[in-house]
């Protein structure tokens, strides 16, 4: 079966998106639970995220995803989230609950 990563990148944005609520997830459980265990054994702050991540990307190669193809949909990928930053910076910091 081919990876179709257009397919796990594209979202709506709405309360049911799947990639939406992989991103909340990673920001509510994952990273914060990696920043202790980083903490806690002296690891340098993100160092479990990146070689996480490139495990992650590695596992895609493995399954035959071609590195160009990563590479271009990591590209488009990285500039939502700087600019998704930037919308965040203009309004005053990223959202923090509900209100």
């Amino acid at each position: 079966m081919k990876i179709d990563l257009d397919i796990l990148t594209e979202h709506d944005m709405g309360d049911d998106c799947p990639v939406c609520r992989t991103q909340d997830l990673v920001d509510a459980v994952l990273l914060p639970a990696a920043a202790a265990w980083e903490q806690r054994n002296g690891l340098p702050r993100l160092s479990l995220a990146l070689h996480g991540a490139a495990g992650l990307l590695g596992a895609l190669l493995e399954e035959g995803v071609r590195r160009d193809e990563l590479e271009r949909t990591l590209a488009e990928l990285l500039d939502e989230i700087e600019q998704q930053i930037l919308e965040d910076m203009t309004m005053g910091g990223p959202p923090q609950g509900t209100a």
